[in-house]
């Protein structure tokens, strides 16, 4: 048997992988408010919408592009959120990334009869102020103040989120 020896450096670089690696898998928050106020996109005709319109409920909202396998995938999961918690004042959002073109868009609405707000981050800000958000799919849960309760790249968790909406309609 073989014992490998890592030095203090490497040790320190695989500790911070390890605890990324964690992160992205599980999900995570932060305390650190998105400043929606100051984040304008734009709705699929391509009318400027301020994200501040959003603020003081909480937002469930993915980063999306109508390309990408598992934000389709992703579809009928935000679907899932919109039927049991809009209802309850949370709005879910497809936010799509800046690279989307508003027919393509438009086209997946209708051919996914997609139920919830899909918007497009055209210039890109809103992605540079959630994170950056690099990869899609990327979901955020923000609390009513824009705090990032949940943030996960790839599919996101559905019972945590569930439980975590409920817990922030509820309370």
């Amino acid at each position: 048997m073989t014992t490998t020896v890592f030095s203090p450096t490497r040790r320190h670089w695989l500790g911070l992988l390890t605890a990324s690696a964690v992160l992205t898998v599980a999900g995570c928050s932060t305390e650190t408010p998105v400043k929606l106020a100051n984040l304008t996109v734009q709705d699929l005709d391509g009318n400027p919408v301020s994200l501040g319109d959003y603020a003081g409920k909480p937002v469930a909202i993915t980063f999306w592009a109508t390309t990408c396998p598992g934000c389709v995938a992703e579809i009928p999961h935000m679907t899932a959120l919109y039927q049991k918690f809009a209802s309850k004042g949370v709005q879910v959002i497809g936010l799509a990334m800046s690279y989307d073109e508003l027919g393509q868009l438009k086209a997946m609405v209708a051919d996914k009869h997609i139920p919830y707000t899909v918007l497009q981050d055209k210039t890109g800000a809103a992605a540079q102020a959630f994170g950056p958000v690099r990869l899609t799919p990327t979901f955020f849960v923000l609390d009513g103040k824009g705090n990032i309760r949940y943030q996960k790249i790839g599919p996101f968790d559905t019972a945590r989120v569930d439980q975590l909406l409920t817990e922030l309609t509820t309370g």
